[in-house]
């Protein structure tokens, strides 16, 4: 029983369909300067400036880009108290100029920034990874109970005065975990996991309702979005056993940019929102700041439509663990289910980088030697490595099928108890929807298979009818991410009849990749870029793509700076991370390789090192 509740709690709801039905979280509402958020406030849209905060007219100048783009909060770093103290220069300068959006700091390393930023903007934003702790540095220590207790004290001793502040300016606070910065007291204790992550973000919060101080925002990012998921997932359960309900906000950090940044992100926060977790968001992509609000605003108004959907009566079937990655059992239908990587299929065109494993041809296969071709049923002749594609209409002619693969198109809806208790076992599912929560019907679907025990593999298939990529990108992947996080997809058909047939098929595969189930291109773990970053983020990216886009498999760290760098491509294989003013560092793994390289030359030294290690292919 215990796990059943642990199951549905992160929901919020413990009826067995609150899986299948949109409904917010009740968070506690916060007021930040004229702005609600949580309660019944609309998820918030939120961006962070890279200028120099010392800065005073760019800063403003860029906030009001932000602002003008949508952006309901605007954050600036302040790594110390002069940064700080500049923020109420750029405070008064941009009331002055007609714009009262509240501005946030963003402070690592030093709690004397955080105390000077609370006199002069609506919130501020605390690490616990670096409060009071040293950032992480891979050594790990033994704390006995006495010596933990201690270490936790020290915390709330810094962190009281500083709450203190806050209630006498009405300031806010944003507690923001990132997977990349943990103490190296937690790292120790609970290692670098979602539980530990979820435990050092609870110490400040007991501090907190301790103290009565409920003016509190909370964050737990990561780069990897499955990571992200689970955890949040994590928070939501562990803050609800010991009451508290404090708004959320998502974000996956080092997204990256273009397609990568929007997928990635979309498949992390989309998941959430799905699920009705979260109050506010950030998209955080390695663009001008102000290009992150129109994706984050889309994605919001997109799980938001959901409200007041027609009802999808499911039943949970509690064998899902949504703390940790599981793959569903299924049986192996030639490359299909079992062990193997999910499938993705596409409509039969002509395709370059990427190729589908299978290719919708519908009434026939148009074109020769086209092998695993999928044919609708009517139109199947029995060719070789040709698969009939069946539908509700003529499922019983699946048994007299002489067919290696037979695919079954339908929706939850069609799936009546008769023809799921006599399918065959070898019948691939292609499980589309039209309901206006495709995520909570595709997943009842799910549960339905799992409670009967059937092991039928199961594609995922949605259609669209964008015309513009980067919606495209968004939405497949806020509805079909949290399948793949959950380990239960064997495969993804996205169609798009308005969009080129080669960029569909890249969405397809990113979403595998943003998921982690299957790889098939250079990953690149790239920081939005803050005040703090030490070179331009931009042009090195570009950079450095131009240079290793086809190191398929390989995963590239792309840092401005150290706050986060080591720690949020923890599991690159390589990293370029700032370090001074024009200089970085090269990592191999987490092991720091050369130091204070110029910036002029260290892409071909990251090329070299990259060389020297046996991973580098020449482009065909």
């Amino acid at each position: 029983m215990e796990k059943n509740i642990k199951y549905t709690s992160y929901l919020h709801n413990q009826a067995d369909d609150a899986l299948f039905n949109y409904n917010r979280r009740k968070s506690s509402e916060v007021k930040i300067g004229n702005l609600n958020l949580g309660g019944n406030a609309p998820i918030r849209i939120q961006s962070m400036a890279n200028t120099d905060t010392n800065d005073t007219e760019a800063s403003v100048a860029q906030c009001i880009r932000i602002i003008e783009a949508g952006g309901e909060l605007v954050r600036f770093t302040a790594q110390g108290v002069k940064e700080a103290t500049n923020l109420e220069a750029i405070h008064s300068l941009l009331h002055k100029k007609g714009h009262t959006t509240p501005l946030v700091a963003d402070i690592h390393f030093n709690p004397n920034a955080a105390d000077t930023a609370a006199k002069y903007v609506e919130k501020v934003r605390i690490n616990p990874g670096n409060f009071i702790d040293s950032v992480h540095t891979n050594k790990r220590f033994e704390y006995t109970d006495k010596e933990y207790k201690q270490e936790v004290e020290k915390i709330k001793t810094r962190l009281l005065p500083f709450l203190q502040i806050c209630r006498e300016h009405n300031t806010a606070i944003r507690i923001g975990v990132n997977h990349g910065s943990l103490s190296d007291r937690i790292l120790s204790r609970y290692g670098d996991t979602p539980h530990g992550m979820v435990e050092s973000c609870m110490e400040f919060l007991r501090i907190c309702k301790a103290e009565n101080f409920n003016n509190v925002v909370i964050s737990i990012k990561a780069s990897n979005s499955v990571i992200m998921v689970q955890t949040v997932r994590l928070l939501c359960t562990t803050m609800q056993a010991e009451g508290m309900c404090y708004p959320l906000h998502l974000g996956v950090t080092e997204a990256g940019d273009g397609e990568d940044g929007r997928i990635k992100s979309s498949v992390g926060i989309g998941a959430l929102l799905a699920d009705g977790i979260g109050d506010t968001i950030r998209v955080s992509l390695s663009e001008d700041p102000e290009c992150e609000i129109p994706v984050a605003k889309m994605l919001a108004n997109y799980i938001s439509d959901r409200v007041g959907h027609e009802t999808i009566k499911g039943n949970n079937c509690h064998k899902i663990d949504p703390f940790s990655y599981h793959k569903r059992e299924t049986l192996a239908v030639n490359n299909i289910g079992g062990n193997k990587q999910p499938i993705v299929i596409a409509p039969i065109s002509e395709y370059s980088d990427l190729s589908p494993d299978y290719f919708y041809c519908g009434k026939g296969n148009t074109k020769q030697n086209v092998k695993n071709a999928i044919v609708d049923f009517e139109f199947w002749k029995k060719e070789a490595n040709t698969y009939p594609l069946f539908n509700s209409s003529n499922v019983e002619k699946i048994k007299g099928a002489d067919a290696f693969v037979k695919l079954l198109e339908l929706s939850y809806p069609e799936a009546d108890e008769k023809l799921l208790n006599e399918i065959d076992p070898s019948v691939v599912f292609i499980l589309k929807t039209n309901h206006k929560n495709g995520v909570g019907e595709q997943r009842a679907f799910f549960h339905l298979l799992l409670s009967k025990g059937l092991k039928n593999p199961v594609v995922l298939k949605r259609t669209y009818e964008d015309k513009e990529i980067d919606k495209l990108q968004i939405k497949a992947g806020a509805d079909c991410g949290v399948f793949f996080i959950d380990g239960l997809g064997d495969g993804i058909w996205i169609e798009d009849p308005n969009i080129d047939p080669s960029k569909v098929l890249s969405v397809s595969f990113g979403i595998l990749q943003a998921t982690r189930v299957r790889i098939s291109k250079t990953e690149f773990i790239s920081c939005p870029s803050c005040g703090r970053t030490l070179y331009d983020m931009q042009s090195t990216i570009a950079r450095i793509k131009a240079r290793t886009s086809h190191l398929k498999g390989l995963k590239i760290g792309i840092m401005g700076c150290i706050v986060n760098g080591p720690g949020e491509m923890a599991d690159a294989d390589y990293g370029y991370v700032g370090s001074s003013k024009g200089k970085v560092n090269l990592y191999k793994g987490q092991n720091c390789i050369e130091k204070l390289i110029p910036e002029d030359q260290a892409v071909e030294r990251l090329i070299e090192l990259i060389k020297e290690n046996g991973d580098w292919i020449e482009k065909e």
